[in-house]
Parts: structure tokens; sequence; C-alpha cells
């Protein structure tokens, strides 16, 4: 696997980063994970989009798009693969020991590594722990994940491929790397980006592709929802048979089943939509 390194390809096992970079120590960096499909990366330009975005809102320099294409090209023709997880990370680069950011360029990584398509359904859980969408970094996909790692680490334990989160305002939010969409009454429904999930890739295209509705939504939604389903850049559409311990008999369900072949279709046609 070669990986691209602050400007230049390096095999994997000699791409190395700073012990002192901010991103490291402290977390402070952000990132994005594109889909890749026969060697080609999907909706790229609203990851680079969104990764500035994120950059902006911790006070990082914006992104250079065009070096992360370069880089993004030269990993992909190093570790040719027909399904990828390309992972774009951007740091605040080598900074002091502490908070306080240093006056280095920004550091930057793009990797690859090989996937398998998502079982057509899967297992989810609630955990006690919530997202603060009155945060300064709410909305933005930073490199902070340990609150993730946790989450996930619980599901793990439970059978489950992914965690779901509430709010403060006790409001169903996100899971640890997914957005969720429910069926009620044969309309679908997901957060809005009031309540502090991400704004994902997939789940902003399975609005605009499904008609999908941002609705506040408590909790107690999984309990009655016919239909629940997950959206993520590795998942696209995936449904959920099993939520705690209430099962989803026949999952996929139809409008879960159609939104998945519509979003097949789309993405078919349009690897930049």
């Amino acid at each position: 696997m070669m990986i691209w390194v602050n400007g230049e390809l390096r095999d994997a096992d000699d791409a190395r980063v700073s012990v002192l970079d901010h991103g490291l120590t402290v977390g402070d960096g952000v990132f994005e994970t594109v889909k890749t499909v026969g060697g080609r990366p999907f909706a790229l330009t609203r990851h680079l989009d969104r990764l500035t975005r994120s950059a902006r809102g911790l006070g990082l320099p914006d992104p250079d798009h065009e070096e992360i294409r370069r880089a993004a090209r030269a990993v992909i023709d190093a570790t040719p693969l027909p399904l990828g997880r390309l992972r774009i990370t951007f740091t605040g680069g080598i900074s002091p020991l502490g908070s306080d950011r240093g006056d280095s360029a920004p550091g930057l990584v793009v990797a690859l590594g090989e996937v398998g398509r998502r079982p057509d359904s899967t297992a989810v859980i609630t955990v006690p722990w919530t997202r603060n969408e009155h945060s300064a970094v709410a909305g933005l996909k930073t490199t902070s994940y340990a609150e993730n790692v946790v989450a996930l680490a619980r599901a793990r334990d439970r059978g489950a491929s992914e965690a779901l989160f509430t709010n403060t305002a006790g409001q169903l939010c996100e899971g640890t790397g997914s957005n969720v969409f429910v069926v009620i009454d044969g309309q679908i429904h997901t957060p809005p980006l009031a309540s502090g999930c991400l704004a994902g890739i997939t789940r902003a295209l399975a609005v605009e592709w499904t008609g999908a509705q941002e609705t506040e939504l408590t909790p107690e939604v999984l309990g009655r929802a016919e239909e629940i389903f997950l959206t993520s850049t590795t998942r696209d559409i995936q449904a959920v048979h099993r939520v705690d311990d209430r099962e989803l008999p026949g999952a996929p369900g139809p409008v879960t089943a159609k939104a998945m072949r519509v979003f097949d279709e789309r993405a078919g046609d349009d690897l930049d939509p």
C-alpha cells in the first residue's frame, strides 16, 4: 500500500508523521472518507467542500483541493481496488505540546484501503451518551473520534454494527459514522442538521433523491417506525433489521428497498453528483 504523506507518495512501512503533529496530540484535524469504485472516487467534490467547511470551523487554512485530487489519484493508481475507502486527513501540523497551534504548515495524509460490500441490513443499538448540538465542533468532521470508538465498541459487544446517539435536547441525532432515517406512514424522515448531526454526503444525496423530510425526532420513534435505515459513505443506504431488542422483520422494507435502488441507479449514473 502506498500512502500520500505531506507531498510525497510513500510505502506504508515508511509513511510517518511527526509525533508532534497536532492531529495526533490533541485531535486538531479534520478528515473525509470517500468511496472508490473501480478506481474512481465517488462524490469527491462534495467531500472536498465539506473538508473545507470542517477546516474553517477549526480555524485551519483551506485545504488545497487540487493537491488532494493529485494525492488521491496517486494512491488510487498505486493500489488498484474494486471497492475502496479513501481517507483524507488534514491536520494542524507540528505544534507545541498543548492546545495552542504552532506556525507550521498543515499536515495532509491520503490513504486507501479495501472494503467489502455491506450487507443489505444490519443491527444497531442506542447508547446513553449524547451529542452536544451546541458544541464548537458540532457538525464538523474532526479527528477527535474517541467518543465514537467507545460507542461503537459497545455496539460490537452487542452484536450490532452501529450505535445511535441522541443530543442534549433528547432528540435523535446520528450514529458514530452514519446518519439515521426512519419511515413513518410511508414517508422518510431524518433528523435536521440543527440536531448536531454531521451533514453526511450520502445523507444529503438520499434526501435529494428520495424526498426525505428533515424532522425533529425523539428516540421513541425507533420503537414505532415501520422501517429504519442508515446512510454513510461505505454503507450507501443500509436497512436496519434490529434496533436494541426490537426486530424489524423483512428488512429492507419496501420504502428502504426503493431508496436503495434509486441511490444505486443515481450514483451509478454520476460518480461526482
